[in-house]
């Protein structure tokens, strides 16, 4: 054949190499979002959040919210996600240990023959026999080879321990997460508790305050009381106006945050319960001593340190581990269509010792890198150690000053609760005005905010000092349970707690 002669398939593989480098060196088009695909993924997302929600019924208490939350809170949710991605990982990793069974094909062509001379052997002189060719022009190998290395087997070992830690990692922030967001929804439900109570006496206060604004205007232009006496009336009579429509924008936000952490819809009108107080049973009956025992060995932020400090003393291993030889066996089964072969079907087995020498030279800076990043995770243990000793003694502190305060806070609202119904009286016998009553509404008012508030700051001190100490809300987890279930034990924790 003539050597200028090309091969069809040379050509056609040619002109295909060429299309694929043509096409990877042009840029594509933006495509922009278009209106309807918004619209359709927005409609997409909106049904997704409420997917498996059940509706709230015509009351919730605190039970409720917090099952709820544990169980369709969205951060919750993503969390979790977290923790299952890291539980994949930790599984597919375990596969690395497996030695690798490869299947090949290779397809060979050539325009030309391959013709090869020979040189004697004895006399270095170029043979006189035509020169020969020992290959098919065109011929496929396949193969199926198991081959298994000892390094990588060692390596992907310290992989596996690695993704274990981090599992475990990822489970105690999810714990951690946990312990947020049940002190924020015992937050939430009592602001949102204290706006549904006062709602309506802000309003109808305001609206006595408006009208005795409005007499008094008009006295003020019949002239019927001084000047003086009628500003100061005025004045006093707006500053209870702006006391009221501060607790107003105050109030206004709070069913919207409940709502967001207990994944309702946001325009729901929620009936709280609200007649739930500070139980009985005292928390600070427990030494601090043995709270901080159960602290350094419970709590979530710290035995995530521990579970980092294990992945760094491991990869402190495995930097030592990648300079050591690696010993690699395997055996295959090959088959090649050549047809100048005499045997074109063969096993081979083979062992194999290899090492790369340069890695000697990193060795002493990548142990130096791995042996900082140990100190580094220590340091950080022994400062969220200290840290949460303080943390114990500061949660204590909080909790007795909010219990002190909230009944500081009761004793007030009594108070004026009854200054209150005494003033009632005295417009009743026309020995009052409509200042007084304002100024004993707004004052009661004021007090009974400041209780509620108490009250939520009781309940997030309460949840700060548990997860604090890692006590976790259930004993189980909340996926694994129905909403009644989880309302129940979680029922049951608040009064254990």
């Amino acid at each position: 054949m003539n050597n200028k002669t090309r091969h069809p398939l040379v050509n056609t593989l040619a002109l295909a190499s060429l299309a694929l480098l043509l096409q990877a060196c042009t840029t594509p088009p933006v495509q922009p979002l278009g209106a309807d695909e918004h619209k359709q993924q927005l409609q997409a997302d909106q049904a997704a959040l409420r997917q498996g929600v059940p509706a709230i019924g015509n009351t919730l208490g605190l039970d409720e919210a917090i099952a709820r939350a544990l169980k369709f809170n969205l951060d919750r949710r993503a969390r979790q996600m977290e923790e299952a991605l890291a539980l994949r990982q930790y599984d597919e990793v375990g596969y690395d240990r497996l030695p690798r069974l490869m299947a090949a094909a290779g397809y060979t062509t050539r325009d030309s023959d391959r013709i090869a001379r020979s040189t004697d052997s004895i006399t270095g002189q170029p043979s006189l026999a035509n020169p020969s060719i020992a290959q098919d022009r065109t011929h496929l190998l396949t193969s199926l080879t198991l081959s298994w290395s000892l390094l990588d087997y060692g390596l992907a070992s310290y992989n596996v321990e690695q993704a274990g830690s981090r599992l475990q990692a990822a489970a105690e922030r999810r714990r951690k997460a946990t312990h947020l967001l049940v002190q924020e929804v015992r937050v939430a439900y009592w602001r949102a508790a204290s706006a549904q109570k006062l709602r309506g006496e802000v309003r109808a206060t305001l609206g006595l305050a408006d009208e005795a604004l409005a007499d008094s205007r008009k006295a003020e232009e019949e002239r019927l009381r001084s000047p003086l006496d009628t500003l100061r009336y005025q004045r006093q009579l707006t500053e209870n106006i702006r006391l009221l429509e501060s607790i107003e924008q105050e109030l206004a936000t709070a069913r919207f945050e409940l709502a967001v952490l207990v994944n309702a819809p946001v325009v729901q009108n929620i009936a709280l319960v609200a007649d739930e107080l500070p139980g009985a049973k005292d928390p600070l009956a427990v030494p601090a001593a043995a709270m901080e025992e159960q602290a350094l060995a419970q709590n979530a932020d710290l035995r995530e340190h521990l579970q980092l400090r294990r992945i760094a003393a491991i990869e402190a291993r495995k930097v030592v581990a990648r300079a050591y030889p690696n010993l690699t066996f395997s055996v295959g089964q090959l088959h090649d269509t050549d047809n100048y072969l005499v045997n074109s079907s063969w096993g081979e087995a083979g062992v194999t010792l290899s090492m790369n020498l340069l890695n000697l030279l990193a060795l002493p800076a990548q142990k130096r890198s791995a042996e900082a990043a140990i100190a580094v995770a220590d340091q950080r243990r022994l400062a969220a150690h200290a840290a949460l000793v303080a943390q114990v003694h500061i949660a204590r502190e909080q909790l007795a000053g909010s219990r002190r305060q909230f009944d500081r806070a009761d004793q007030l609202w009594q108070l004026d609760d009854r200054i209150l119904q005494q003033t009632l009286k005295r417009e009743e016998a026309r020995a009052g005005s409509k200042l007084d009553r304002v100024a004993a509404q707004t004052t009661a008012i004021i007090s009974q905010l400041r209780r509620f508030q108490a009250l939520a700051q009781w309940h997030a001190a309460v949840s700060r000092l548990q997860g604090t100490l890692g006590v976790d809300p259930l004993p189980e987890s909340a996926d694994d349970l129905s909403l009644e279930q989880l309302r129940a034990q979680v029922r049951q924790r608040l009064l254990e707690l």
